[in-house]
């Protein structure tokens, strides 16, 4: 069955590294598209292009140059580097002239080595027992995003949006409402799904925007993951206008996925 994160992130390959696809809006975020939903499209391409299963995406960074609009985009795909167990890709996507994001890719099959793991989920609620949604209306009325619908949230973590709270640290339980496999695409969507941390520190409101991202992908799930994904997201330092973010994400059994980073440029409220 085809899902709806399959069909609004799906490229057409249209020959010589070129693929088109369609911007929906259903997941935009304020006025424009999600950092994410971006991201998932461009590795969409980026998988496309190298045609190789087991080179599964490793580390992507993403710049995100203009805002796009509902509708038909071009992606450039240019494979810089393919070696015997990685590629390194490049992919750019425009849409009427205007290049809106630009990104690197590393896509490698596993390696040997030693194996370990510091960073622990922590010991939270599972999502059956969690009710408290995602998002909820703010002390400042604010609508929902129109991506926040294309999830299923469940917060666990940190103040709510605006509320001044102690610290910018957030996090709870992610998933698509339809059963799909948690892959690249789907890791680099959920590292920008959430609500940005710095919101929960201050009394806003604000706006922001992603300047960059970029994701570590460390596993995948176990094939019988259930779908669900805890996410955990701080910021340190909110200073002259811009806010960084770093963020965890773990599989529902513990699994580490995914380290993420981001700079987000803060946009007043009219």
């Amino acid at each position: 069955m085809t899902t709806r994160f399959d069909t609004d992130t799906a490229v057409h390959a249209l020959g010589n590294g070129r693929y088109s696809a369609r911007l929906d809006s259903g997941w935009w975020a304020g006025v424009g598209p999600n950092g994410g939903y971006l991201n998932a499209i461009l590795v969409r391409a980026c998988e496309a292009e190298i045609n190789d299963p087991s080179r599964v995406c490793r580390s992507f960074t993403t710049h995100f140059l203009s805002r796009g609009s509902e509708g038909p985009v071009q992606l450039e795909v240019v494979t810089e580097r393919s070696g015997r167990s990685l590629s390194s890709v490049r992919v750019s996507m425009i849409q009427e002239g205007r290049t809106l994001a630009v990104s690197i890719g590393a896509f490698s099959v596993g390696r040997e080595g030693p194996s370990f793991s510091d960073v622990v989920m922590p010991e939270v609620p599972r999502p059956e027992e969690v009710v408290s949604p995602g998002y909820e209306h703010s002390v400042h009325d604010l609508a929902f995003p129109e991506m926040a619908k294309r999830y299923e949230q469940k917060w666990v973590i940190g103040a709510r949006a605006f509320t001044g709270g102690d610290e910018a640290r957030i996090g709870g339980w992610i998933r698509l409402p339809e059963a799909q496999p948690v892959d690249g695409a789907v890791l680099a969507a959920f590292a920008d799904a959430w609500m940005p941390a710095m919101f929960s520190r201050v009394s806003g409101p604000w706006g922001i925007t992603t300047v960059d991202l970029t994701v570590h992908m460390r596993a995948l799930p176990p094939a019988n993951h259930d779908g669900w994904c805890f996410v955990l997201f701080h910021s340190t330092a909110s200073l002259d206008g811009f806010c960084e973010e770093d963020g965890i994400i773990w599989a529902s059994d513990g699994t580490l996925l995914a380290h993420t980073r981001q700079l987000m440029a803060l946009l007043p409220m009219a």
